[in-house]
């Protein structure tokens, strides 16, 4: 028998295009995709998500909440995403003192930099440098990986426990007002903030 050459990512942007606008969880698509995959190339396609999110990263798909993507056939076709210039990257980290802006690491303590949009290109951020911020390797990961606000909230929640170790009552009440913020708007309520 002789067997199709066909690409992960092909396999994965088929799942989507056949099921437009349609917020899709991995549990719901995964196993299709793996299946698919075999029987298309005789291959075993190890990691269905991380292709996912490789299409979400550049654009393909949306991210509606965590593990749930949807392909909008308008957006990938209206799309233009915008990279930052060397000149521009070169601007945002002297704007941002060559420190990470949530972790305040930088070039000093020999950490990598990235010129990061504030708001994702994916989701139409421009790349001007009131759009963009300086953070080091692993925020900048977290950001890629976990919305902005998933990332403060996790952040928050972090100090939050700390201080409650510490007793430090001063930073615990301002997380403590912080966190309430994210319930009462109803962000980010996937993660689960434990009093």
């Amino acid at each position: 028998m002789t067997r199709k050459k066909t690409s992960q990512t092909e396999i994965v942007k088929q799942y989507f295009i056949e099921h437009p606008n349609t917020s899709v969880e991995h549990k719901d698509c995964v196993q299709w995709m793996m299946s698919e995959y075999r029987e298309r190339t005789g291959k075993v396609f190890a990691d269905p998500d991380r292709g996912i999110r490789k299409l979400h990263q550049e654009g393909f798909l949306i991210k509606d909440n965590k593990g749930a993507y949807r392909y909008d056939p308008k957006m990938v076709t209206s799309r233009h995403l915008e990279d930052f210039t060397p000149a521009q990257k070169q601007e945002i980290f002297k704007k941002d003192n060559y420190r990470c802006v949530m972790c305040g690491k930088g070039v000093a303590e020999g950490v990598q930099l990235y010129a990061d949009h504030i708001k994702p290109k994916d989701l139409g951020g421009e790349a001007k440098i009131s759009n963009g911020q300086t953070l080091c390797g692993q925020h900048n990961w977290f950001k890629k990986n976990l919305k902005q606000t998933e990332t403060g909230k996790k952040m928050y929640i972090h100090l939050y426990n700390l201080a409650k170790e510490e007793k430090n009552d001063e930073v615990l009440k301002f997380c403590t007002e912080i966190l309430e913020v994210y319930e009462r708007n109803d962000i980010n309520g996937h993660i689960v903030w434990t009093k």
